[in-house]
């Protein structure tokens, strides 16, 4: 799979982001829904990756600059066709990779905690993140789960 910077201009990557935010408010309150639109996404202080296989998309992430040491998770998706076959693990560890080396120490994530968002939860596990308190602007919330990742 090729992982690559993304501009958020082709056609598959912004209905494969109109989809993320569809499952987003279809399974949490809206307040409890955190995930960036297509704007936001776009602001300089976010970098965002697609993962291709030929010419189809596999998948997205991207990481906020939170501070000079912390960056956020966002837009974890995989394509319906690329579930279950590496594709999130694949992005999951580039994405480490390029936050090491951006020189940052830690990197967070908030997700849901309802059962939609296990898979989520357990990838996040898998790859050494551990769970914690509300962090950036953030607040408890009985929707929400919080998870970091030291990375040195």
């Amino acid at each position: 799979m090729k992982i690559e910077v993304d501009n958020l201009e082709r056609a598959q990557v912004i209905a494969l982001l109109e989809e993320h935010l569809q499952d987003m408010y279809a399974t949490s309150p809206p307040e409890s829904v955190h995930a960036l639109d297509l704007d936001k996404l776009k602001a300089p202080e976010v970098t965002f990756w697609t993962g291709w296989k030929d010419e189809q998309l596999q998948g997205c992430v991207a990481i906020k600059i939170l501070d000079d040491n912390h960056a956020e998770l966002k837009s974890m998706r995989t394509t319906p066709t690329a579930r279950n076959q590496g594709v999130a693990s694949l992005l999951l560890v580039h994405v480490i990779e390029q936050a090491k080396q951006k020189g940052l120490k830690r990197l967070s994530l908030e997700t849901g905690s309802m059962a939609f968002f296990r898979p989520a939860r357990t990838l996040y596990e898998k790859h050494g993140f551990s769970y914690c308190e509300p962090f950036g602007d953030y607040e408890l919330d009985p929707n929400s789960q919080f998870m970091t990742l030291a990375l040195d």
